[in-house]
């Protein structure tokens, strides 16, 4: 190996998904920066690695990156791994990254598992081209700010999603995508648990509803991207949005209109903008 530091992915959950080269990467590496020492030490221990460790994540980066930059001055080898899957990738370490490719340092990758590709590979939905849009901010209001922004999207959309805000997350992309939207769950790939189930978004938050076990574990959320056939309203659905029109903004009817049909709130507003402009 040469000197440099080296972007290791780790397996997403089945340790038999650790390349042969990743493997010996971090047996040969002077020093492997982790995310969690207790996570990555199970899977260093399994994978008979012994070489040391140093805890390097957002809130210790400033007090930490000295002793990785002494490393590489030396000529020395430093891995870089998450809990899961592909550095960087939702996870800290870009900053790293840049401070040792500014500093003249190699910077390697070592490809391997990403539980968002994993998901679209097995999704059933279109992925020609898809958006990766990490975790969905916390609070519903935001949330919903950003998946308004995301709702006219004709590619399929990707999210991660924390377990204990997953029903919250699909109740907001009801309230702005649609309940029709087709979406898919992907939680827990390549584990005992593996689910991968592609419904309406409706029918997904049904299913999650009665289940408390699809609430645990790394979860990713995927959605089809917008038809873009806004002009495929029922005739009920039109004379609704357009009286609603004449007493409301355009965004507060479509959106009114969009929880009682289900449809799409931005293909009704994008009806409403359309008609004004003719």
């Amino acid at each position: 190996m040469n000197p440099g530091l080296y972007v290791v992915a780790t397996p997403i959950g089945n340790l038999g998904d650790l390349s042969p080269r990743a493997t010996e990467t971090l047996r040969s590496a002077d020093l492997i920066a982790v995310e969690d020492s207790r996570h990555s030490g199970r899977l260093l221990q399994a994978c008979g690695v012994a070489t040391p460790t140093l805890s390097y994540h957002d809130h210790n980066a400033a007090r930490v990156l000295d002793r990785i930059v002494s490393c590489l001055s030396g000529g020395g080898r430093v891995a870089l791994i998450c809990d899961a899957g592909t550095p960087l990738i939702s996870d800290p370490g870009y900053r790293l990254v840049r401070h040792a490719q500014d500093n003249g340092f190699a910077v390697y990758t070592v490809p391997g598992a990403c539980a968002a590709i994993a998901a679209l590979s097995v999704a059933g939905l279109p992925t020609d081209r898809f958006r990766f849009e990490g975790f969905l901010p916390p609070r519903a209001t935001a949330r919903e700010k950003r998946l308004d922004a995301l709702a006219g999207e004709s590619i399929t959309l990707v999210f991660y999603e924390a377990p204990h805000r997953l029903e919250d997350s699909l109740r907001s992309m009801i309230r702005v995508l649609g309940g029709e939207r087709e979406a898919v769950l992907a939680r827990e790939l390549t584990k005992v648990f593996e689910t991968v189930r592609r419904d309406s978004l409706a029918a997904l938050a049904d299913f999650v509803a009665a289940d408390p076990n699809q609430s645990r574990g790394e979860i990713v959320l995927l959605v089809a991207g917008a038809a873009h056939d806004p002009d495929d309203l029922s005739p009920e659905a039109v004379t609704l949005l357009e009286r609603l029109a004449e007493e409301l903004p355009a965004r507060r009817a479509a959106a009114v209109v969009a929880d009682v049909t289900g449809l799409r709130r931005q293909a009704l507003y994008d009806y409403l903008l359309r008609q004004r402009a003719e």
